[in-house]
């Protein structure tokens, strides 16, 4: 199949205001989740430590430390049950994947610099 064909197909399935964030920023990403009947809104926090893919198969890996131990998760960027991604922190990074906060262990699993900002923006 021709990519452009393609990605037309794909557009009528991608959200309609774009996430806006990066590899290092920490994020509350909110997910709704179905449990019977009812529906509610669960807050994932952690840094994002990567992104993938194009199009309607785009994701990105968000890690944090619960108990003591380090938790990742999986979301695609153009799911229905992505209700908002908040960015708290913008992290300042040289790397497309942090796959080195994998080996740390507190503090230092956080260890993403916070980006300067610039004196015009404040």
């Amino acid at each position: 199949m021709n990519q452009a064909l393609q990605d037309r197909i794909e557009a009528a399935e991608l959200r309609a205001e774009p996430l806006v964030f990066g590899v290092g920023d920490s994020v509350r990403v909110h997910t709704r989740v179905v449990e019977g009947d009812k529906e509610r809104i669960q807050v994932f926090a952690g840094v994002v430590i990567g992104r993938r893919g194009r199009g309607v198969n785009e994701t990105f890996t968000v890690r944090r430390i619960s108990y003591g131990e380090g938790v990742e998760r999986v979301f695609p960027v153009n799911s229905k049950r992505i209700d908002k991604v908040e960015v708290e922190r913008q992290g300042r990074v040289r790397r497309a994947k942090l796959t080195y906060l994998r080996k740390r262990i507190g503090k230092s699993a956080l260890a993403v610099k916070e980006k300067r900002r610039s004196a015009a923006s404040s």
